[in-house]
């Protein structure tokens, strides 16, 4: 039985009607690698049935404690039935693109369920008219609830499911699986000891307070920090629908790091908070709704020290960054981006890293989801900006990996929206067909950006517009690539 940190309870209460909290990702896979050519559904179920005790996420589901006292725990499900969360699907015909990102935005539109282990796996069929994927591809979607896994522990859970060659891996015999009951009076009895503890833990944290407000005021004296209080509000900003689409544009990625070299100091993540900048520029220039103060981007942050790596759920800060969407050149606004980074780096530094992760351990979970609610039922939510969109990069498996025998050959992130914020994107890098490639994968309120294809253009023509305006002509010939 473990407790769930203020962090992971956190993405349980933020979950309100129309706002799911769970991350996923979308693998295609060559089926021409695999013995015979050809993976089964039931090799995949077989599979995962095999390496179900590699990983908590698999079995383990959520335990309430009465009357919301505390904290919910993770405690083994009595009743786990591998075949309830993996199942099987095709797309209709002809089997394009457009239709695998419609399919892959409905599934991930809806919540999970909370009285089972918050995750499902789909494998889809049918991916018979996608440009540039080999014949006979399928894909495997997978959604897992925020509260077990961030991004950073996603990357380990991958690791268990594939192998670094077509032969599947013997991960040993399973120990016995040791199920537990629900166990109230223990949770009752902790709940009672943790009330106790709080006062304890906000004197702590407020001990850290004079400090940070010292370091908050010399970095402002010191102008370490630029002002990102003034945000505009766009129509990424307000009540988002149940709706959701998905789309990606990928690049290669010794192209993205000749551009980066181009700037002393920049860094890769710079790069593609860039183009990003110039995708949200272009596709509102084309609504006429660009505003002339800078679009901001709250950026996720591991903040694991090297001793929790290996720990699950969630241990993330953030960060504001401008995305300076206000300068039209593409090379300047690479230049004030990275300022912007390193000042947006520079605060979070002052603040604490782990601020975000503190807070939410002494904040009690029923005011924290009181306050949650009261802000979204009275749009106090709506009422401010925090930021406009979300931008986190998650590193990728820097290797070609298998599953079941079959070559990964393409992903697709996807993330969870948050209230007044309707567009989140991931930076995901890969290696497919031993080059390295990486992506920009969104997911959007489909109210708020009905176009996706439109706007993966936009993304796609804002690297462009970034590598003619930074490359030498040679490297300006090479050609990116993309959906």
């Amino acid at each position: 039985m473990q407790q769930l940190s203020g962090q992971d309870a956190m993405f349980l209460h933020a979950e309100l009607d129309g706002l799911p909290q769970h991350i996923g990702l979308v693998n295609i896979y060559d089926q021409s690698t695999a013995p015979n050519s050809k993976v089964r559904f039931k090799q995949i179920l077989n599979m995962l049935e095999n390496r179900a005790h590699l990983s908590p996420i698999f079995r383990r589901k959520l335990a309430f404690v009465p009357y919301n006292l505390g904290r919910p725990y993770w405690i083994e499900d009595p009743d786990f039935d591998m075949e309830y969360h993996v199942r099987h699907i095709a797309l209709p015909k002809p089997g394009d693109w457009r239709q695998l990102c419609i399919l892959t935005a409905r599934i991930h539109s809806q919540p999970l369920r909370r009285d089972k282990p918050m995750w499902e796996i789909y494998v889809i069929e049918g991916l018979n008219n996608i440009k540039g994927y080999p014949p006979g591809c399928f894909a495997l979607l997978m959604k897992v609830h925020h509260c077990a896994m961030d991004g950073a522990t996603g990357t380990q859970f991958m690791n268990i499911v594939h192998d670094l060659t077509p032969q599947t891996r013997d991960v040993g015999e399973p120990p016995p699986w040791i199920v537990e009951r629900l166990p109230t009076p223990k949770m009752l009895g902790r709940a009672y000891m943790d009330a106790w503890r709080k006062p304890g833990q906000v004197v702590d944290m407020l001990k850290e307070t004079i400090p940070t407000i010292r370091r908050l005021r010399a970095g402002r004296q010191e102008k370490h920090f630029h002002n990102l209080e003034d945000k505009p509000k766009t129509r990424f900003q307000g009540r988002i629908s149940r709706h959701r689409v998905v789309g990606a544009s990928k690049f290669d990625f010794e192209v993205v790091r000749a551009i980066k070299n181009t700037h002393p100091g920049a860094t890769i993540n710079d790069v593609m908070l860039t183009i990003v900048a110039g995708g949200m520029r272009q596709y509102l220039e084309s609504k006429d709704e660009l505003p002339t103060q800078t679009l901001v981007t709250g950026c996720p942050i591991d903040v694991r020290s090297a001793e929790e790596r290996a720990a699950g759920g969630n241990m993330v800060g953030f960060m504001n960054v401008a995305l300076r969407t206000d300068i039209v050149d593409p090379s300047a606004r690479l230049t004030a981006v990275h300022d912007e980074s390193l000042s947006a780096k520079a605060y979070a530094e002052a603040l604490g890293p782990r601020f975000a992760v503190d807070l939410t351990d002494v904040m009690p979970g029923n005011v924290l989801s009181l306050a949650i609610r009261t802000a979204s039922a009275t749009g106090l939510a709506e009422a401010s900006t925090v930021f406009n969109t979300i931008v986190t990069n998650v590193p990728g498996p820097p290797l070609q990996l298998y599953m079941c025998g079959a070559a990964l050959i393409d992903s697709i992130s996807l993330g969870p929206l948050l209230p007044n914020v309707g567009l989140f994107h991931i930076v995901y890098s890969s290696v497919q067909d031993k080059k390295g490639i990486i992506s920009i994968s969104f997911t959007a309120c489909r109210d708020m950006l009905p176009d996706p294809a439109f706007y993966a253009s936009c993304l796609k023509s804002s690297f462009e517009d970034l590598r003619k305006s930074t490359l030498p002509s040679k490297m300006k010939r090479k050609k990116s690539t993309g959906k």
